[in-house]
């Protein structure tokens, strides 16, 4: 990690790389190594033609005069508080010829240099050197031939260059509306007026000077001050031969006069935590995916088979990296059926523990586990096998670090500038003030950015309820109402529905989901259209169904004998079911801090325990809604998950006694995926109430539950059009001869799975034969079929 100051003894070596030719620009620098690694000069690069009239090189050289900067300037040049350095650094027209002044701490000499020409500067003390040379122009690619205690350089002046960055992205940036501002800002790779380097740019409007400091010039930015470029807040410095693997950080000086050094907000790569500066980066990887992008928006999301393994990367297989999770993740999900993953953590964060929720670096993947060309690897290897991603995004809140976002350039800028207003009373983190045009853009910027840079399938959008309310976790007093008395954020409101607005329409396909554990009104309802609150839609996909997730699993952590005294808790998600597009999810969140894993709410003895875990998936998979499953559940882990260690994979090793009972479990798993994906009735209607229909819903004293599900009605196979049967058997008695009416539309039925078989670790208790309907009518249908169905079960059917 670099020094927190920047480093003050004279460099023993070149503070950048060789200069690029003329007719051929050179590659861009390799990695540095350390914070204080810089690559030395080692052979003079051709030397282009330049515009006459020049300083002869040589014995007979005319006297050149010096040209001072200004005491003023030179002041606030060595203070960091200089906004133009442009204007007093570099080549610049005087009476008498061409004024050259260059800012080189450390330096011996700095002469300049170009075809035909040679002539040293003045050395007007503390790093700054000039001279007026008689020429009319300066040479269009002149260079600094600088000397220092063990070496000499050529290097082209960064104060020669004209602004990197177009008057265009400047208004865009002002307006709040830049769809790719990380291609405005940050670190960028680039050759520009034919030299090749890095433009570093960044928003900092309340700074009284920024300078750009790194590996490449020991973390002393006095010789580095950027420009501001007008009243955009944008200051900007394009540096030669600074190339990829670079460390770097802006230092501010902060309107108190104080200084400090900050990550990039828009870095696309940083540091390994817990070292955090950011790195230069331009993206090599070549994309295999183009057919599976091509195909992924043919069928909305809410009307395609979605099952999501949710996973938090850095645990799954602890020691992985992105490159070796691509060789095994795949294959695993591929295997278990699932159509997709949800990613944890993935964009960069300081503190390990926090799962990724608590994001410094939003543009970067987390260099835990690589570079993000290795993270673009793994996208990849699971898009050529079939698989969508899912990645958690957090735009609700951001640490307080203080080389990160809290205060940036020394007041509040991606906070609110209210205090109770930044504060989150939860997590001890500052949230982002989403009435700020430019907050947004990066905001709504990033959301496409990941989309787009990084080919993610869908943003499971992280804490959304805490955006929404003004009064989230804050008592009577502690909070203001909005103009109109309410205590809805508008301005997260307002937020929320551009970034859908704009990720749908940028990334055809993509999904936005949102964890919103409130009943706000039309969170998946278009932009817009107004609801009954006067609110437009949030435009999103789909939604967490948390309600059905708190009620389902209280449901089945009761004892057999007390769930007839909460049996509507398992039917009441059907009074809502419509309201939203939901997802049903079993997330990390439900199985860490003394929640106990899945298996571990289930009541009573082992085999109970699995039971009902197996009947409880059973249920869920049939349930209207995509379904969501945290990693290790699928194979009964009992433990508790641990970002420490991850799933308990020993639980699957063949010499392990018990390892029939959890493989038993992953098979189900793999089952229901198999027979979900294939039966169009259990996911083409999830949003269509007329896809559902209770069959028996209110046998609370048999802990029983009977449903079917309706395929679309356009369907062209014969198999389109036929229903499923659902039924659950919550009691750990096996009930003969249950009678369930059907329609009379087929002349049986027949069980398509069972969770109760001996394959997944049952009692084997099941129907193995077509039944018929008997022609005796039965919950308000002409026919029933008597079934057997087994202790802590779900059976679905579907006609023969």
């Amino acid at each position: 990690m670099p020094p927190a100051t920047p480093a003050t003894p004279a460099p023993k070596r070149a503070t950048t790389g060789k200069t690029p030719k003329a007719a051929k620009p050179a590659k861009p620098a390799k990695p540095a190594k350390t914070a204080k690694t810089a690559r030395s000069a080692k052979k003079p690069p051709a030397k282009p033609p330049v515009t006459e009239p020049v300083v002869p090189a040589g014995p007979g050289a005319p006297t050149v005069t010096e040209s001072p900067v200004p005491e003023d300037d030179r002041v606030r040049l060595l203070s960091g508080t200089h906004h133009d350095p442009h204007g007093v650094l570099g080549a610049h027209a005087v009476p008498g010829g061409t004024a050259f002044r260059a800012l080189r701490p450390y330096a011996k000499g700095v002469a300049v240099v170009a075809d035909g020409l040679r002539a040293e500067l003045r050395d007007d003390g503390d790093g700054f050197f000039s001279a007026v040379l008689p020429l009319r122009t300066a040479p269009e690619d002149y260079r600094l031939h600088v000397t220092y205690e063990d070496t000499d350089l050529e290097i082209h002046d960064a104060y020669s260059f004209l602004p990197s960055l177009g008057e265009f992205d400047l208004h865009l940036i002002g307006e709040g509306r830049h769809e790719r501002l990380w291609e405005a800002l940050g670190a960028r790779l680039m050759t520009h007026q034919g030299a090749t380097g890095t433009r570093f740019t960044v928003w900092a409007p309340n700074a009284r000077g920024v300078r750009v400091v790194g590996g490449f010039n020991f973390w002393d930015g006095v010789g580095f001050p950027m420009r501001s470029l007008g009243g955009s807040g944008v200051w900007e410095l394009f540096v030669p031969s600074v190339g990829e693997g670079e460390l770097y950080k802006f230092e501010i000086t902060r309107p108190d006069g104080s200084m400090t050094q900050r990550a990039d907000p828009l870095a696309r790569r940083t540091e390994a935590p817990p070292a955090n500066s950011s790195v230069v980066h331009e993206s090599r990887h070549e994309w295999h995916d183009r057919e599976w992008l091509a195909r992924r928006a043919e069928i909305p999301a809410h009307q395609a088979p979605f099952s999501v393994y949710e996973v938090h990367l850095a645990s799954w297989r602890p020691g992985l990296t992105y490159r070796q999770l691509a060789e095994q993740l795949p294959a695993y999900v591929a295997d278990l059926g699932f159509t997709h993953v949800e990613l944890m953590p993935v964009a960069e964060h300081p503190f390990g523990g926090s799962w990724g929720y608590q994001v410094t670096g939003f543009y970067a993947p987390t260099a835990r586990l690589g570079t993000p060309d290795d993270f673009k690897f793994l996208v990849d290897a699971l898009h050529r096998a079939g698989i969508g991603v899912l990645m958690d995004w957090v735009p609700a809140h951001f640490p307080r670090d203080d080389w990160a976002l809290a205060e940036f350039d020394g007041r509040p800028l991606y906070e609110h500038e209210d205090p109770a207003r930044s504060a989150h009373p939860d997590w001890g983190t500052l949230e982002f003030d989403y009435g700020r045009k430019e907050v947004r853009n990066f905001l709504v910027a990033n959301a496409s950015y990941w989309c787009e840079e990084f080919h993610i399938d869908g943003l499971r959008v992280d804490a959304v309820a805490s955006m929404l309310y003004l009064d989230y976790s804050r008592e009577d007093g502690q909070w203001t109402p909005n103009a109109h008395g309410g205590r809805e954020n508008l301005d997260a409101v307002a937020f929320l529905q551009e970034m859908n607005a704009t990720v749908y329409r940028r990334s055809p396909g993509v999904v936005t989901i949102a964890e919103e554990s409130t009943a706000w009104d039309g969170v998946t309802r278009a932009t817009h259209h107004q609801g009954p609150g006067g609110f437009g839609g949030l435009g999103f996909g789909l939604k967490w169904n948390m309600g059905w997730m708190h009620d389902s699993l209280g449901y089945v952590s009761k004892e057999p004998v007390h769930r007839k005294y909460h049996h509507n808790e398992m039917t009441f998600s059907m009074v809502y079911a419509y309201s939203e597009n939901y997802v049903l999810p079993i997330s990390h969140d439900e199985v860490v801090h003394g929640k106990r894993s899945l298996v571990s709410k289930m009541p009573g003895d082992w085999w109970q325990q699995r039971a009902t875990q197996r009947a409880y998936l059973g249920f869920m998979w049939a349930h209207p809604g995509k379904q969501l499953l945290f990693m290790g559940q699928e194979f009964a882990q009992g433990a508790e998950w641990s970002e420490s260690h991850g799933p308990d994979w020993w639980l699957l090793d063949p010499a392990y006694g018990a390892e029939p009972d959890h493989r038993g479990m992953r098979d189900l798993v793999r089952e229901l995926n198999t027979v979900y994906r294939r039966e169009g009735a259990l996911w083409q209607r999830d949003t269509d109430p007329g896809g559902f229909a209770w069959v028996e819903g209110d046998a609370a004293e048999d802990n029983v539950f009977a449903f079917l599900r309706h395929p679309a009605e356009d369907g062209t196979a014969a198999s389109d059009h036929r229903p499923l049967l659902a039924v659950s058997n919550f009691s750990p008695v096996v009930r003969h001869g249950y009678r369930l009416g059907v329609p009379d539309d087929f002349a049986a039925w027949q069980e398509v799975l069972n969770t109760d078989e001996a394959r997944f670790g049952g009692g084997d208790v099941i129907n193995p034969d077509p039944l018929k309907p008997a022609p005796a009518p039965s919950h308000g249908r002409p026919v029933s079929l008597h079934l057997t169905l087994p202790p802590l079960a779900t059976v679905w059917l579907r006609p023969v």
